[in-house]
């Protein structure tokens, strides 16, 4: 299985993006978006994951794209790539007696301060017009902030270099036709929120806002309000795109936290080409922000579905 370069970005610099993106999103909503009210039309609570028990043979459902409980004992066998420096970041850990939902094995990623900034893993699948991102989380009880989460990347191909077109090019406006990426991070003000902070949209695209510095750091999607991260319990994050018709700014993202919308947005031109799709999602945890102090930060992840529908939380163990 192929591994990920560790990304090699200084902390400092990663500090100005951050605070580059808020700045240009606290002037509204970031360019074309509309931020609708988190009931505007969405699904809410059960969705197509409700018939499947802890989510045992979801994957045999037809609007399921993929599926990983981490059951099967190696996470490389579902996954394309792994970030794992020096094999001290991953881990398949038995936390089932917290949630029966999460079976026996859950991935632990574990970034330690000074010698390595975290990980995860990749996959690339075949997309579709609106996709659908399911993830159980738990922010260990002692885990500070966290610089970059969850990603979905558009890339020009599956296959060769072109499937790496939509990695790297921090500070970086895309072309219409050469990459887009949006993810689910947390987000902690500065430090002025309890870490590791509250979710948002963290956005790349053609036409995304100017950072005061002169470069395209990521734009911010945030909801006008909402509670904390929790940490020390598990957490069903869900997030969507629609890709928009190329050309016209029709696409959208939105997300839900224990199926209930909090975010949702339209207006969005992600691209500008027909063959540029939103094809790789990376589930990471990524540690920088000169604001961590902890020295060890650690999350856990478990039943990750991609889907052509709102899938909502896993049903209930039997």
């Amino acid at each position: 299985m192929t591994k990920l370069h560790p990304r090699r970005v200084a902390a400092p610099a990663c500090v100005l993006a951050a605070a580059c993106a808020l700045l240009a999103a606290e002037g509204g909503d970031p360019k074309g978006a509309r931020n609708l009210a988190p009931d505007s039309g969405l699904p809410r609570g059960n969705g197509c994951a409700a018939k499947f028990a802890a989510d045992r043979g979801i994957a045999a459902h037809p609007a399921i794209i993929f599926a990983d409980d981490f059951e099967g004992g190696d996470y490389g066998t579902k996954w394309d790539s792994d970030r794992d420096d020096a094999d001290a970041v991953l881990a398949l850990v038995d936390l089932s007696a917290e949630d029966a939902r999460l079976g026996r094995k859950t991935l632990k990623v574990t970034a330690t301060l000074g010698k390595n900034t975290g990980g995860g893993v990749t996959k690339w699948f075949a997309s579709a017009d609106t996709l659908f991102f399911r993830f159980y989380v738990k922010f260990d009880p002692a885990c500070d902030y966290v610089h970059h989460f969850c990603t979905l990347r558009a890339n020009k191909s599956l296959t060769g270099r072109d499937r790496w077109s939509g990695f790297g090019g921090a500070g970086l406006k895309p072309v219409g036709d050469e990459r887009f990426s949006t993810a689910l991070e947390p987000w902690g003000d500065w430090g002025r929120l309890p870490p590791p902070g509250r979710w948002n949209f963290y956005s790349y695209w053609h036409e995304m806002t100017k950072s005061p510095d002169g470069k395209y750091w990521g734009n911010a999607f945030q909801p006008a309000a909402q509670p904390d991260i929790r940490r020390g319990a598990w957490i069903c994050a869900e997030f969507m795109l629609k890709h928009n018709t190329p050309g016209k700014p029709d696409g959208e993202q939105a997300f839900w936290i224990d199926g209930e919308p909090r975010g949702h947005w339209r207006g969005i031109n992600w691209r500008t080409s027909p063959t540029l799709w939103a094809n790789a999602f990376t589930l990471e945890s990524y540690v920088t922000d000169s604001w961590t102090k902890n020295p060890v930060n650690v999350v856990y992840f478990d039943n990750v579905v991609i889907a052509r529908e709102y899938i909502g939380p896993a049903g209930a163990a039997k």
